[in-house]
């Protein structure tokens, strides 16, 4: 296996979606302005600095702790509150300081993928009782396309909402 790229064709393609589906939200996002990148248009409030941080967050989550069984501290995670699925997606910081994150959470990811198989079983826990552990890290794969790609499209929308901008990203 070369870094990052797996032998098996299949692992090769759940990667590139991936990439792919980061890549649709950091282009979705690309010149929004700083008012509009801390606003909300939805009803539930989350904005889309929020949001972004939140898939940054899950990157951390998914990989470095689920993945590879390491639980470092997040970066700008001393003072913050425990997580709240219930809580809507929200976060001051400016738009380079989040897709700064963003950006080295996902290169942080796709260094433990280069060197973890996907028929791996993680190191570490997922820890929610109401569901299952994850049984190989193709699992894991599978559902980061699956969030990033929800995210992506609710970025998508927002976007819309706040300043027109749409058919952004990747297809």
């Amino acid at each position: 296996m070369t870094e990052n790229q797996p032998e098996d064709p299949e692992d090769q393609l759940l990667l590139a979606f991936l990439r792919a589906q980061r890549d649709a939200v950091l282009a979705i996002v690309e010149g929004l302005d700083e008012e509009a990148w801390q606003r909300s248009v939805v009803p539930s409030g989350w904005t889309p600095a929020g949001l972004v941080e939140h898939l940054g967050g899950a990157e951390w989550h998914w990989f470095q702790g689920v993945v590879a069984g390491a639980f470092p501290e997040l970066p700008g995670d001393e003072d913050s509150q425990p997580y709240d699925p219930e809580a809507a997606f929200v976060c001051d910081s400016p738009s380079a300081d989040i897709i700064a994150f963003y950006r080295d959470q996902c290169a942080s990811s796709d260094a433990v993928l280069a060197e973890t198989p996907l028929s791996a079983s993680p190191r570490g826990r997922h820890g929610d009782p109401e569901m299952d552990e994850p049984p190989n890290v193709r699992w894991v794969v599978l559902h980061m396309i699956e969030e990033t790609a929800r995210h992506a499209g609710h970025l998508d929308i927002a976007r819309e909402l706040l300043d027109g901008q749409t058919g952004l990203g990747p297809r």
